[in-house]
């Protein structure tokens, strides 16, 4: 058995979609080596099954500029220690085959994220997984776990650059439109282990919702690259464009990705208000919003930016996601909604407690 079928089981044991690892079609397979970035996006190598082998084993090499590129890949020149400035050096990268899965519309390859390390091979505390682990131990000392939903807006157009809905949000009649790649997509999706609960159209041309199911939070980021990677691949295989842009037109609605996350402690939802008890800060039917969930609303709403604007260092046991997003808001059943709608400038940020908490997300 080789070390991509012992990857492959250890998966199978992780995964409730089980992953079959088989020689490639006709000696055509692959495997997409790859760290997210901070725009979400998951960049890497492709490798051919002896070199993942290699780095399974002994970890592999890839450029530390991936750390300090932005959407349209120009490199970011505020860091001095890594990147571009620095002469773009090394990264040791090894795979972490818990997360090796197959890619259902194209037949003999695969993807596995890795994790980062510095050439001395201590932590890469930036890379972005790492960022979120070092958060998640925060929170695990304070006796909490986060859990998280992401939910994805983006638009489709066909070969001709025509959007696949009119622009009528929740329409059922719409929904014909994306049936096809839709049809495509539950599938691909399943396969990388991602849970596909609901999609719906929203109010733009070509614009459709994706809600992924819940998850704790570092899988739901994983969740979160690994569909966007499917959605932009399987499109292009099926001759349509896909776009997670903000903005793709003026005068058009903008697209949005939300994050619902609550926090968990002995198997509780710790944002869940007790009906009926008496605490200060009780929202408008007399439930008590629990002071860990008003803790974390403020957190929040406090940390993206400065009393004179400026961007602030995150705090300690607090994660913040894309911190030029639209709007962040408590939307319902005990948990906090990030959302993004960038409209080419930084907007308010505007937060306010919401439903009361009534169970799991």
């Amino acid at each position: 058995m080789s070390t991509i079928d012992v990857a492959g089981k250890r998966a199978q044991s992780m995964e409730p979609d089980p992953v079959r690892v088989t020689e490639g079609a006709e000696g055509g397979e692959f495997i997409l080596l790859g760290i997210p970035d901070v725009n979400g996006s998951i960049r890497g190598k492709a490798l051919r099954p002896a070199a993942f082998e290699s780095a399974l084993r002994h970890g592999t090499v890839m450029t530390d500029l991936l750390l300090a590129l932005d959407p349209t890949d120009t490199p970011i020149t505020d860091y001095t220690k890594f990147g571009i400035r620095s002469g773009a050096g090394d990264l040791l990268v090894r795979p972490e085959p818990s997360t090796l899965h197959e890619l259902t519309w194209r037949p003999g390859w695969k993807v596995c994220l890795a994790t980062p390390s510095w050439p001395d091979g201590s932590p890469c505390e930036i890379a972005s997984r790492e960022v979120l682990r070092r958060v998640l131990h925060g929170l695990s000392e304070l006796g909490l776990e986060a859990v998280a939903a992401v939910e994805y807006e983006l638009r489709l157009w066909d070969a001709e650059a025509k959007p696949l809905s009119s622009g009528l949000s929740y329409s059922l009649g719409e929904l014909a439109g994306f049936e096809a790649f839709v049809r495509a997509l539950a599938p691909a999706l399943e396969a990388l282990g991602v849970e596909l609960t609901a999609v719906h159209t929203e109010a733009g041309p070509g614009l459709l919702e994706l809600n992924l199911g819940a998850r704790p939070a570092l899988r739901a980021a994983d969740d979160a690259a690994l569909t966007k990677m499917a959605v932009k691949d399987l499109a292009a295989t099926m001759g349509l464009r896909a776009s997670f842009l903000a903005k793709t037109a003026p005068g058009e609605e903008g697209s949005s990705g939300h994050i619902h996350l609550s926090c968990w402690s002995d198997g509780a939802n710790a944002f869940r208000a007790q009906p009926g008890a008496r605490r200060a800060h009780s929202d408008s039917d007399g439930s008590a919003l629990p002071a860990i969930f008003r803790s974390a609303i403020a957190g929040v709403c406090r940390l993206p930016f400065s009393d004179r604007g400026r961007p602030r260092a995150p705090a300690r046991g607090v994660a913040f996601a894309q911190p030029d997003d639209q709007l962040l808001q408590a939307p319902g059943p005990g948990l906090v909604r990030a959302g993004q709608r960038e409209l080419g400038h930084r907007e308010s940020l505007v937060c306010r407690a919401g439903d009361r908490a009534q169970g799991p997300p």
